[in-house]
């Protein structure tokens, strides 16, 4: 059976008042052409009190009130917060965020998964005229941010891997020249050429860094285009810098507003590490599924399965559906479309329980959430919380749970070695890369290729996790960065001319209405390849997307359009040109360096999963520099404490009645705990300890408890 936390659970939906309210008739003011208002906002249901750091002094701001960045009629905050997202008040610290921003001032935010973090950069540049620069590393979350700005009638962009050169200069022209609100750029577009030629267009009035932990190299998720975020400054002179992070050791905190070239006067905002209805316990089991089967069984609900392999993930999801719960699996490995098919059937509660590798759950915002399970250790506290956060966000009770076996605690401690491999195997991973490319020495900067790690595992015979953990290591080193989800969208261009198109449509008739729609539907598809979404195009003219894809096929076939089927492959981006493999050098100094803080973090998580004693929210806050953070009396440590805790009358009486016990001689443990009957042995046991500590009690070789008379 699950511990108290999970076994007295008697669940019963709670209404749940949404301290953030919201007015569903309310509609944008201003929207684009054929876009419908959207009243739903990405903001969480949880509302946690916060503090800004009280060691900031005033300083003078670096927007003045004639700054041309700002409207001659700003909107009130309220106003522009209920016409764009539908809500009629702010979570706590996001108004204060915000001013702060309006403000001038450099500001870091750290906000937990679900705490509302990009409505204090979207809400502050909607209040200012020109764009907010966004650098984000995830391409899924740059793409559903700005589908869902879009639906507010918000113009919105994003530059990511994968996207051809014409492409690129194509959305930077049209930001620079139209209404543009929000351009969202992955780290490595920032160093192009192409991107600084376009930047004093762009009329940028804030820069906000996404993930900005990345930008420390002893962070747990270094990534060094972001090191160069900071040279923009020099471009964007007066321009404020919002960073932000759902978690960030004090150390990585201090590295961020280094790296990103704070001044002295600037703000940090943090929001408390507390999460009152979300309970955590951790279980040492022998059968991890047995255990599994039981929690799913003992809380009903929506919930999220943990692995660490994708092999695993699917074994699991079968598992649970012998036993009644319905589950599916989830990883980057699959296709675009069916991991959106198993996304939206979860979030629509079709499937009840995902069993997946950390690929999922990054920017969905699914409230209801009863249960978070990790099947298999994770390396840090930090991808811990962040997952584990992904429960209970509408503040009803909902459980975080850890299952493991002592022989991964070893396997863990082994991590280090692994994921920080040594130079010889760092220069063979990298020359079998370059072999498979078929890439000469002196070339590949700047370009795009796919990479089918699974082939070229395959092909080269190497270890899987040597194969990541070395790109890990190329790209923290500045080599290339690898991108398991890229999506690239199908691209359609015409390349007969009228005439021969005429005469085609002439006696192909059949395929006149697909056509038509193409050349009313896309600007220049004449000129260039454009974007173009086979589903979009079967619902407009009611065929399904397979029936389309073979038209287009087709069409291509018979050379009126050069047609190319989406891809998702996964990406290598060569950040510089490839070198020979003898040359290949890394900063031994910083690499170690890395090393010893991945170890440290990987020994406070083993810690953390094998304390029976502190509160587990007070060992997370404290680790995150949230010190102020109190006993959550929810976790399983708490409860296991109110439970063998001893009030002082009941102390005294399991006291006297061990003394008058043994005042009749030694006896064991076994006797006085069969003598004691109808008292918890745990509390027996804390007494037992107590009068030993003090030398009122001794055990001889035997085993046998006495007293200790006064000398």
């Amino acid at each position: 059976m699950l511990c108290s936390v999970l076994n007295e659970i008697n669940y019963m939906p709670e209404n749940s008042s949404d301290t953030q309210s919201s007015d569903k008739n309310s509609n944008p003011a201003s929207q684009q052409a054929g876009q419908k208002p959207n009243g739903s906002g990405d903001l969480p249901s949880d509302s946690i009190k916060g503090s800004h750091d009280s060691r900031l002094t005033p300083h003078v701001s670096r927007l003045t009130p004639h700054d041309s960045r700002r409207t001659p009629q700003t909107p009130s905050l309220a106003n522009i917060l209920k016409q764009f997202w539908g809500f009629t008040q702010f979570r706590p610290l996001q108004e204060d965020i915000i001013h702060s921003i309006l403000a001038g001032h450099d500001t870091l935010a750290l906000m937990p998964t679900g705490g509302g973090k990009s409505l204090c950069y979207q809400v502050p540049a909607m209040a200012m005229d020109g764009l907010c620069l966004v650098v984000s590393p995830l391409i899924a979350l740059m793409k559903d941010q700005t589908e869902s700005l879009r639906k507010k009638g918000i113009t919105a962009f994003a530059i990511y891997s994968g996207m051809k050169r014409y492409e690129v200069i194509n959305t930077l022209k049209t930001a620079c020249e139209s209404n543009c609100k929000f351009l969202y750029v992955s780290p490595e577009r920032l160093e192009t050429s192409l991107f600084k030629e376009y930047l004093p267009a762009l009329n940028v009035n804030l820069l906000a860094v996404d993930e900005a932990h990345c930008i420390s190299q002893w962070g747990y998720d270094f990534r060094p285009p972001y090191l160069r975020i900071a040279l923009l400054r020099e471009e964007l002179p007066g321009i404020p810098v919002l960073a932000l992070t759902a978690s960030a050791t004090p150390g990585v905190q201090l590295d961020i507003c280094e790296k990103l070239q704070f001044g002295q006067q600037h703000t940090v905002f943090r929001q408390p590490f507390a999460r009152p209805n979300l309970s955590y316990s951790v279980f040492r089991v022998d059968s991890k599924i047995n255990k599994l089967v039981e929690i799913l069984q003992n809380v009903s609900g929506s919930s999220i399965v943990y692995c660490r392999s994708r092999r695993r993930t699917k074994e699991i999801a079968a598992q649970l559906n012998t036993w009644q719960i319905n589950a599916d699996f989830y990883h980057a490995g699959l296709g675009a479309d069916e991991r959106n098919k198993k996304q939206e059937a979860w979030i629509n509660n079709q499937i009840r329980t995902i069993v997946c590798t950390n690929a999922f759950g990054m920017g969905i915002d699914k409230p209801d959430v009863r249960v978070v399970v990790h099947f298999d250790m994770p390396d840090c506290l930090e991808n811990y919380y962040q997952e584990a956060g992904r429960a209970g966000r509408d503040k009803k009770k909902s459980y975080a749970v850890l299952l493991y076996q002592p022989d991964e605690i070893a396997e863990l401690s082994k991590q280090a070695s692994l994921r920080f491999p040594e130079i010889d195997t760092i220069r063979n991973v990298y020359q079998a890369i370059a072999n498979y490319l078929q890439l000469p020495a002196g070339s590949g900067e700047g370009n795009y290729f796919d990479f089918d790690t699974g082939d070229f595992i395959k092909r080269f015979n190497l270890p899987a996790y040597q194969v990541m953990n070395v790109l890990k290591v190329l790209e923290q080193e500045g080599f290339m960065s690898f991108n398991e989800q890229v999506f690239v969208p199908s691209r359609v261009q015409f390349i007969c001319n009228k005439n021969t198109l005429y005469q085609f449509e002439e006696e192909h008739p059949e395929y006149e209405p697909l056509i038509k729609l193409l050349l009313r539907s896309y600007e220049g598809i004449f000129d260039m390849a454009v974007a173009v979404y086979e589903k979009q195009l079967a619902g407009w003219l009611k065929k399904e997307p397979a029936g389309v894809k073979q038209l287009l096929a087709v069409l291509h076939s018979f050379h009126i359009i050069h047609y190319e089927p989406q891809k998702e492959n996964p990406q290598l981006y060569l950040l510089q040109s490839r070198v020979k493999s003898e040359d290949l050098t890394i900063n031994q100094v910083n690499y170690q360096l890395r090393k010893k803080q991945y170890e440290n973090r990987l020994h406070q998580f083993i810690q953390y999963a094998e304390n029976r004693k502190d509160c587990r929210s007070v060992i997370t806050g404290n680790y995150f520099g949230d010190n102020n953070i109190q006993p959550c009396g929810v976790c399983d440590n708490c409860l296991q404490l109110k439970k063998t805790s001893l009030a002082a009358e009941e102390f005294e009486l399991i006291r006297g009645r061990i003394e008058r016990l043994l005042a009749n001689g030694p006896a064991s443990t076994g006797v006085l705990l069969q003598q004691l009957q109808g008292i918890q042995k745990d509390k027996v046991w804390e007494v037992i300890e107590f009068l030993q500590a003090e030398k009122k009690i001794g055990v001889n070789a035997d085993g046998l408890i006495s007293l200790i008379r006064p000398a």
